[in-house]
């Protein structure tokens, strides 16, 4: 009988012997060696939750110092910024050179920056306009940028202790923020031409509160002391808990956590009771534990012996599904085992396989959609110092209605460029932001050039990226012209499923050579519009859509636009 027993006992009973003295063992010597090693166990896990509260406290305060450094970094680099914030000029002309040059490269910081924050520009130049913000003896509640003179600071401590020295790009507690609780990010601006004159200075000021992001994982109700210390001075800039603690009336773990590239220090300070506060009731469950484990074992190895064969098939049919290709398939076990452990493992590893391949197709989709926008973006630019030279221009001349009435078209053109923040427009408005763009040059060439629009009514409302044509006409001018007079016309038409745009002059005209390089790429000939849009057209619709030229030296040039038809705004790649 014995030998039957044996010949017909499943191999999952025979594991049980084996396993019950495991968890026997196992429970005997958990049970005697917990008490000795709670203590200690009870403080490296308070420790290390104090020591990653520390470190989420450092990355946070590093990443947003560096985000804070980066602002002051792009002011520096910015040689437009500089000269305007040298301009002397009518009130007028300061007033626009403030609204084009130096209020958005602040004003934009504030936008993009996840906490509130004040941005201060100290200028020297007395013809600039006074930005005063809010009362800088508040507290800060919502970001605000300010414009000041820089008289307002040359009294202050902090200023002459810079000014003469070769200290700069530093991070200080200066007039109010030690008593308002806040942190300041001083830079000097100099000239770019010398790098020696000075330009003014930049503080932007943030809340050191905000700087460490929260006190959840700190349970400062428990005793816990956080502070933020400048470590050559041993000043401390900021603190939540206790204000008063002393090393005789009781044992503190001091932890310290040094912030990247600064002197700043985060200390903490446990009070030894935190971290033994839980011996007692964890000792009494350890004991309660190994007591019943055995007899909880026992029960958990007899259902696991009579399920466990059940669980593997069904484990071993997902793992043929994935050899298949199919991410699809689930799995779920009752109960809370190692099959279930193995079963979640694998329904997570399906779902990150299938999340991986679809964040592939995303990032893919992003980044053409990033490029895209990188190269429509490289127009407008171009455009504009073109104008505003032509403006200059003038000025000096002292035409100062054509100056009035090229300033009045590059609004509307700018109005239309805009088109609310959407990619495409319809052809119609395209087409009349060719004619603003025409009414700025005629002020220019006065009459000297005729324009012909030959546009099929049925095209005129179907959706077009924006900016398609202007730079070809602006070609015309450019390279095209070489007579008294140049004529311009402008065709469109559906041909099958898509739209043929055309720009036609009766210019000078490119030898093949000459097409072949605007078509590659920026050069001295205009290349540079014509591989733009190119390219734009190609990223949106795909290959089969773009630009082509047609060219007979001495004998003008043709421009073909060819777009699919009926596209809307929604329908973006």
């Amino acid at each position: 009988m014995m030998l039957r027993l044996k010949k017909y006992m499943p191999f999952t009973y025979k594991m049980m012997i084996p396993y019950l003295l495991l968890v026997l063992l196992t429970d005997v010597f958990i049970g005697y060696i917990s008490y000795s090693m709670l203590t200690d166990s009870r403080t490296e896990m308070a420790e290390s939750n104090i020591r990653t509260g520390m470190e989420q406290s450092r990355n946070n305060i590093r990443y947003q110092m560096d985000e804070i450094q980066r602002m002051s970094d792009n002011l520096f680099g910015s040689q437009p910024f500089q000269r305007a914030l040298e301009m002397k000029g009518t009130p007028f002309e300061i007033y626009l050179t403030m609204l084009d040059e130096i209020v958005p490269q602040i004003a934009a910081p504030l936008q993009l920056f996840g906490n509130k924050i004040r941005f201060m520009l100290y200028t020297p130049n007395a013809d600039l306009n006074i930005v005063s913000g809010d009362n800088l003896d508040e507290p800060i509640i919502t970001s605000d940028y300010y414009i000041l003179p820089l008289d307002d600071i040359t009294g202050s401590p902090w200023y002459r202790s810079l000014k003469d020295s070769k200290r700069d790009n530093l991070w200080l507690q200066i007039d109010t923020d030690q008593k308002l609780g806040n942190l300041s990010h001083v830079r000097r601006l100099v000239n770019f031409s010398d790098y020696k004159s000075l330009i003014g200075y930049v503080r932007i000021t943030v809340s050191l509160e905000d700087l460490f992001g929260g006190f959840d994982t700190f349970p400062l109700e428990e005793g816990i002391t956080l502070r933020l210390v400048e470590e050559t001075t041993g000043d401390v800039l900021f603190q939540r808990g206790p204000a008063n603690y002393s090393s005789g009336q009781e044992n503190f773990l001091s932890l310290h956590e040094q912030i990247p590239g600064s002197d700043f220090i985060i200390e903490a300070m446990v009070p030894q009771k935190y971290l033994t506060q839980d011996a007692g009731r964890l000792r009494k469950v350890i004991i309660a534990v190994c007591s019943l484990s055995f007899l909880v074992m026992t029960l958990i190895g007899y259902v696991v012996a009579r399920i466990s064969g059940r669980k593997m098939s069904r484990i071993v049919g997902l793992v043929r599904s994935f050899q298949d290709g199919n991410f699809q398939k689930r799995i779920r076990f009752s109960g809370n085992d190692e099959f279930v452990q193995i079963a979640d493992s694998f329904n997570d590893m399906a779902s990150n396989i299938q999340g991986l391949i679809n964040s592939v197709y995303v990032q893919g989709i992003q980044k053409k959609q990033a490029e895209l926008e990188a190269l429509q973006a490289q127009i407008n630019p171009h455009f504009l110092y073109n104008t505003l030279s032509t403006i200059s221009s003038l000025a000096n001349l002292g035409e100062i209605g054509k100056v009035t009435e090229m300033v009045q078209g590059l609004s509307r053109f700018y109005r239309l460029t805009l088109n609310q923040g959407n990619v495409y427009i319809e052809l119609e408005k395209e087409l009349d932001q060719v004619a603003t763009y025409l009414e700025i040059q005629r002020v220019k060439y006065a009459d000297a050039f005729t324009l012909y629009v030959d546009v099929d009514e049925e095209i005129l409302h179907m959706q077009v990226i924006k900016l398609l044509l202007q730079p070809f006409v602006e070609n015309v001018f450019k390279h095209a012209w070489f007579g008294e007079t140049i004529a311009i016309r402008l065709t469109g038409k559906r041909v099958g499923d898509n739209i043929e745009l055309k720009v036609i002059d009766n210019g000078i005209g490119m030898r093949p050579e000459a097409v072949k390089r605007m078509m590659q790429g920026p050069s001295q000939s205009g290349g540079y519009g014509v591989k733009n849009v190119d390219e734009r057209i190609k990223l949106r619709y795909g290959d089969a859509y773009g630009v082509s030229i047609a060219s007979f030296y001495g004998g003008g040039t043709t421009v073909r636009l060819l777009l699919p038809a009926g596209l809307q705004d929604h329908e973006e790649l």
